[in-house]
C-alpha cells in the first residue's frame, strides 16, 4: 500500500516539474528536480530485490535524470545536454530487459489471476 501511495505521489511532482519546463518557470522547475529524482531513487531502491519491479523503477530513474539534464540545459545553455543519452540509454536498456525477462512472465500471471 505505502509503494503504490508513494508511486502515485512521484507523478504529481514529475508533471509539475515538467509544467514549469514547459513555461519556463526555472526556480520552480530545478526545485522540483529534487523531489522528483530523489522519490525516484527511492522508489528503485525499495524494490531492488525484485527486478519485475526494480528494471522500471530503475528506467524512470534514468528517464527523469536525463529529462532534468536537458531542462537544466535549456534553462540555461549549459552544453550539457549532450549527457542526457547516457541516460536515456541505460533507461531504454533496463525497461528492454524488463520486457524481454519479466514482461512475459508477469503478463502470463496477470492473465491465470483473471
Amino acid at each position: 500500500m505505502r509503494l503504490r501511495l508513494l508511486e502515485n505521489l512521484h507523478l504529481p511532482f514529475w508533471l509539475i516539474k515538467d509544467a514549469c519546463w514547459a513555461l519556463v518557470w526555472r526556480p520552480l522547475g530545478l526545485i522540483m528536480i529534487a523531489p522528483t529524482l530523489l522519490l525516484s531513487v527511492y522508489l528503485t531502491w525499495i524494490c531492488r530485490k525484485n527486478m519485475g519491479d526494480f528494471l522500471p523503477n530503475l528506467s524512470v530513474t534514468f528517464w527523469i535524470t536525463a529529462n532534468s539534464i536537458w531542462m537544466t540545459d535549456e534553462f540555461y545553455s549549459l552544453g550539457i545536454k549532450s549527457y542526457c543519452l547516457i541516460f536515456f540509454i541505460a533507461g531504454s536498456l533496463s525497461i528492454v530487459v524488463w520486457l524481454v525477462k519479466y514482461f512475459p512472465k508477469l503478463w502470463r500471471l496477470s492473465n491465470s489471476n483473471s
